[in-house]
This record gives structure tokens, C-alpha cells and sequence, in this order.
């Protein structure tokens, strides 16, 4: 839970980014990234290892990553033992880019008392992430039932508003679709969604799982402006599981499986700007093996798909 003193640093944490020159929403630092890409750790990857916050921030800096993506409910579960100046500032001495936050409020449901109850929390985290150095929230459509049908002039509202609240904090949510959720699961609903907006700052957050396990296929990235994709989750899927049977379980290293990398690196290199590429993994075999390890690995396998596009 977060008292009032923690409220006030990061309201005022806020207000001063929102006034100093040069100050962008969208930037942050590259430190070790090959060409138009940097690389970033979702900490999903070794959180079946259980190794807690702290510890997955020390393996992620040691494996050589330039940022991390961090859970909403394990950054809370870290705060009930520190401050949020030390978490900041520990993040911060680790020379990484708290690039994205993992965040499953109900911004677009229907019901307006659910809906109201989702965007109140997503404020809150919005004030949390400012305080800790966080420029992004991801959006899936959390809450929504599978199989309900997308008004996506509604939704566009409904993104555009929490657009704006973003901006209110320097946070910006970054619009999200799940293959297997049965209501937002494609790239072609996500771009909709996002023109029904009609916001400058819409953001769609692909993921190479969820572009295959809900029929996108690859070929749109290469139709999207550059700046509308600042990070990508990347990860792969085996060619030996019907794609209606795939979970995220069965992601895999990238590279190990039948994901086209050189086609998707390459469409996100072409349409421009800088690409976060954010190793986000749930599978159950890397979780048994040893946190730091499986960190590195990864980092590896990415970097060997990224020098097929990169020189």
C-alpha cells in the first residue's frame, strides 16, 4: 500500500518532468542495443524461479540487458519491504531502463463501474511507475469477456482517454492484444482501435506469440509507421503444436522455433525508429532451471536473430 508522503514525491516527480525542457514521454537511454534495437528483459521470463524483485533486477543487469519490463504486482509485493525512492534508485544504480510496466487494469470494459474502478487504478500505477522512472504501462483488454465484439469507436474513446491520463503523469499506455483472448487478439482490431483514437500518441504493443496465436501473421508490421511500435515482445513457438492449442507456456527462445525473426527484425527495422526488444517468456522448463542462466541465454538468442538484420 502506498502513503501519502510516496503519493506526493512522485506527484511532484511528475509535475517537474512536465516542465522541463527537452522532456519527452517516449525517450529513454541506449546503452548496449544493436543498431535500432535495444534489449530488455520482461521479468516473466525468471519469475517462475521466484527470485523476487530485487534479485530479478540484479540478474537482469548482469546478463547484460539495457532495461526491463516489470509487473505492477511484484513491483507492490517489493514496496511492502521498501521505499519507493530506494526501488527507483536501485533500478537507477543498475544502469537499466525501467522501459514498461506489466499492468492488466480494466480500462475497456463496458460496464462503466468496472470501467470507472480500472481507470482509478491505472492511475494509481501511472503515479507509482512516474515516481519510479517508468515512461510506459501496457494495456491489454483486461476484464473484457471472450467472444464480446469490439465497438472500436467506443474503445478508441476509451484508449484516447486513458491517453490522456498518461500524458498527465508522463506515462503512456501502450495498447496491447492477446492471440487466445477472444476479444482484442489481432494487430489489424489493435491499429482500429487505435485510428478510432485519433491520438498522436497511440502505441500498439505487438508480441511475436500473440501476432501468430491470433491469426495476425507478420506482414502488417511492415505497414505500421515506425513510431507507433516502441517495443515488441519477443519470443517464438514450436511448429509441432496446432497454433489453437499454443499457450504462452510454450513460448521459446527466439530462434528456436518457427517464428519468421528475420522477416519481423527486418519490417521493424524498415519502418523506423527505435525498438525495444523486450524477451518475454512463461515457459515452465526454463522457470526449473537457474534464473541467471535462462537470462542469458536469452539475451544471446536474441542477439543472434538481431545480427541477421544488423551488421
Amino acid at each position: 500500500m502506498l502513503n501519502r508522503r510516496d503519493l506526493l514525491k512522485y506527484t511532484g516527480i511528475t509535475a517537474i518532468g512536465a516542465v522541463l525542457p527537452g522532456f519527452s514521454i517516449h525517450a529513454q537511454t541506449n546503452k548496449t542495443g544493436a543498431g535500432p534495437f535495444r534489449y530488455c528483459l520482461n521479468t516473466s521470463t525468471i519469475m517462475g524461479q521466484k527470485p523476487g524483485l530485487l534479485k530479478m533486477l540484479d540478474i537482469a543487469a548482469a546478463a547484460g540487458y539495457d532495461g526491463v519490463e516489470l509487473w505492477i504486482n511484484d513491483i507492490r509485493e517489493c514496496l511492502k519491504t521498501n521505499s519507493v525512492d530506494s526501488l527507483a534508485k536501485y533500478i537507477k544504480n543498475k544502469n537499466l531502463a525501467f522501459e514498461n510496466a506489466i499492468s492488466f487494469t480494466t480500462w475497456m470494459v463496458n460496464d462503466d463501474i468496472k470501467r470507472n474502478a480500472g481507470l482509478k487504478e491505472l492511475e494509481d500505477e501511472m503515479k507509482l511507475l512516474a515516481a519510479l522512472g517508468c515512461r510506459r504501462v501496457a494495456a491489454p483488454p483486461s476484464g473484457v469477456n471472450k467472444g464480446d465484439v469490439i465497438d472500436f469507436q467506443k474503445a478508441g474513446s476509451y484508449y484516447r482517454e486513458i491517453l490522456e491520463l498518461g500524458r498527465k503523469y508522463g506515462v503512456m499506455p501502450q495498447l496491447e492484444f492477446w492471440g487466445a483472448s477472444g476479444t482484442l487478439y489481432n494487430l489489424g482490431q489493435a491499429l482500429a482501435i487505435a485510428a478510432a483514437a485519433n491520438d498522436p500518441d497511440a502505441r500498439i504493443l505487438p508480441d511475436v506469440y500473440h501476432l501468430f496465436r491470433g491469426g495476425s501473421g507478420f506482414n502488417g508490421l511492415k505497414l505500421v509507421n515506425g513510431s507507433v511500435i516502441e517495443i515488441i515482445h519477443i519470443n517464438d513457438y514450436p511448429a509441432s503444436k496446432p497454433v489453437n492449442e499454443q499457450t504462452d507456456a510454450d513460448r521459446v527462445y527466439p530462434g528456436d522455433g518457427a517464428a519468421p525473426m528475420k522477416q519481423i527484425l527486418t519490417s521493424l527495422k524498415e519502418i523506423g525508429g527505435t525498438k525495444v526488444l523486450s524477451l518475454e517468456l512463461f515457459n515452465k522448463t526454463y522457470w526449473q532451471q537457474d534464473a541467471l542462466l535462462v537470462a542469458k541465454t536469452g539475451l544471446d538468442k536474441v542477439k543472434k536473430v538481431v545480427r541477421e538484420v544488423v551488421s
